[in-house]
């Protein structure tokens, strides 16, 4: 029985934390409030979450993997200690997932202000560089 561990982050829009998500291709996300974590043998674990993608999605004997919205307003991730370096591989896709999730929060408030995207290309560094216009 792999344990799991929680790990403190600075993402806070739910929907910016589901697109980066579905980006690195987990879109099979449960989205709710106090739901319930399994182990890879179908084991109901003590902890719970708010947004879950269940062992099925992440792949072979993975767990589920949950993010719990903690009081901060911050979303604390619950991953076991097999899916932090095999299966999910939490530590090779934290930045990435981090990246999506800046990218995905500057396009949304952008659009929310009254911008569009003009422009959106990867750098060989791996970086984003975003362009915004609004027109008048």
């Amino acid at each position: 029985m792999s344990h799991f561990t929680t790990i403190r982050t600075e993402l806070r829009d739910k929907e910016a934390l589901k697109k980066a998500l579905a980006d690195l291709g987990y879109s099979e996300i449960e989205d709710g409030h106090n739901l319930p974590l399994y182990g890879y043998q179908g084991d109901r674990r003590s902890q719970t979450a708010d947004l879950v993608i269940r062992r099925q999605h992440v792949g072979g004997a993975s767990n589920d993997v949950g993010f719990a919205l903690g009081p901060d307003g911050c979303y604390t991730a619950i991953i076991s200690e097999f899916d932090l370096h095999g299966g999910f591989q939490w530590n090779q896709k934290r930045s990435k997932l981090t990246q999506r999730y800046a990218f995905h929060t500057i396009v949304d408030t952008a659009a929310q202000q009254g911008w569009n995207v003009a422009q959106q290309e990867q750098q060989q560094d791996g970086t984003i560089r975003v362009v915004v216009q609004r027109w008048r």
